[in-house]
């Protein structure tokens, strides 16, 4: 281990809201006598976008506010303290640096437009001897061990995983080290509420598939009951494309998407527990589900801002359309089919769909509706709690047909629903009105 230096780090958190195997603040806390971390809540990401969606709803500002809270706790413990703004990084953080002589910012390594235009705007504002630090953070085979060149990632998700498997280890977690007392700083900020942000308070469906908080320490609390408490890992292969109830999946995806948990914790967790109870093709599944993430993340590195165009990656030439009454109907549930009004409906009362649910409305949207895949694909950006830039953007570009699927496949829809949800529980559940 090297030599601590006599100076300050700063961590600048991101998208990997969470103590355990956090690259970024691992390094600052091993290397450094001094640590401050940091958090912008931008507005820029609370602002609406070109087709007049709020980039982010309540539902997942809720999600973030609460998970912005247990990392202050949990950062406490390790006696750093977490400063956190309302306002872009490119406004504050060099004055930030110049007030507790920062001479290292550690962060979580970014590769789409809009964090890389963040980018530029704050190595404009800084020192040129003050060091920027990426990692790349949010992978369960991190990139350095997998290519030096994103350009020969296969198009083909199979070929891809396979390679993988054969020729790629999972890194160990990392852990950041205690930190002294007079580490902590005397000043504080105060994390905005739902209503600085410019939301209303709301109370959470009791209907809902997914009643969790936010924060790593709520993350790890489900890890441990859907592995070791229930053991339902073991049938998570079997009851996966359910749509009703907290159980029928690993609801791991809204914690990874703001790096509460790692995908290596997952990983290292579901070893453990097969060592204890045993492997089976469920415990495999939730593994080849992390693959799926990775893939859509180097894809995203692979053929970069074409993830966001009509033509996705195939540069295909669709007729789309961009119809609002017929778009307005398929948000608010008024379709001509009751399985894709169900869950939009679900989705625009709780933040939350089903991935096989996720797969019916977006393809009825595209192939169905026809109309402009990428207005589907910024509705669930603003919704979903577990909004993902690239595993979003993959999904639907793979759905649209303009994306990584050979096969350009469309959803028969009514099939979809009388596969799954042949009793008609899900579509009862959000299709029929309540008295009170």
């Amino acid at each position: 281990m090297q030599q601590k230096q006599n100076n300050t780090a700063l961590v600048w958190f991101r998208n990997n809201l969470r103590v355990n195997d956090n690259n970024s603040l691992t390094k600052a806390t091993e290397n450094h006598d001094n640590v401050i971390a940091v958090f912008f809540f931008d507005p820029k990401f609370f602002n609406k976008d070109r087709f007049g969606f709020r980039k982010t709803e309540k539902f997942r500002a809720q999600f973030l506010l609460e998970s912005i809270k247990n990392l202050e706790e949990n950062l406490a413990k390790l006696n750093i303290t977490l400063l956190t703004y309302f306002e872009s990084p490119e406004e504050r953080i060099s004055q930030l640096c110049s007030e507790f002589s920062i001479n290292t910012i550690y962060t979580q390594k970014e590769w789409t437009p809009e964090e890389l235009l963040s980018n530029r705007g704050i190595q404009k504002s800084l020192v040129e001897s003050l060091k920027i630090i990426e990692d790349f953070d949010q992978f369960l085979y991190h990139p350095e061990h997998v290519t030096s060149n994103f350009s020969k990632i296969p198009d083909v998700f199979t070929v891809f995983r396979k390679k993988i498997e054969k020729y790629v280890s999972v890194l160990p977690e990392v852990k950041p080290t205690l930190m002294p007392v007079d580490n902590l700083l005397s000043v504080s900020t105060k994390i905005p509420t739902i209503e600085d942000l410019g939301y209303s308070t709301f109370k959470t469906s009791p209907k809902t598939a997914f009643p969790f908080k936010g924060g790593e320490d709520a993350a790890l609390k489900r890890l441990h009951y859907y592995f070791f408490e229930t053991k339902k890992v073991s049938f998570y292969k079997k009851t996966r494309n359910g749509l009703v109830g907290i159980d029928y999946s690993t609801k791991f995806s809204s914690w990874l998407a703001n790096g509460s948990i790692s995908p290596k914790t997952i990983y290292w967790n579901l070893k453990r527990f097969e060592e204890q109870h045993g492997k089976n093709q469920s415990t495999y599944w939730v593994i080849f589900e992390l693959i799926w993430r990775d893939y859509f993340k180097y894809i995203s590195l692979k053929h970069d801002a074409k993830i966001f165009k009509i033509g996705g990656i195939l540069d295909r030439d669709y007729e789309w359309k961009n119809n609002q009454n017929t778009i307005q109907k398929w948000i608010d549930g008024e379709t001509h089919d009751s399985f894709v009004n169900a869950n939009m409906i679900e989705l625009k009362e709780t933040g939350w769909m089903s991935n096989r649910g996720r797969q019916n409305v977006a393809s009825y949207f595209a192939k169905e509706l026809l109309q402009d895949w990428r207005i589907g694909a910024a509705y669930f950006e603003s919704m979903l709690i577990d909004y993902d830039v690239h595993s979003n953007y993959g999904n639907w570009m793979y759905v649209a047909g303009v994306g990584n699927d050979p096969r350009d496949r469309k959803f028969n829809v009514k099939l979809q629903a009388d596969r799954y949800d042949n009793n008609h529980s899900f579509r009862n559940l959000w299709l029929q009105k309540t008295l009170f």
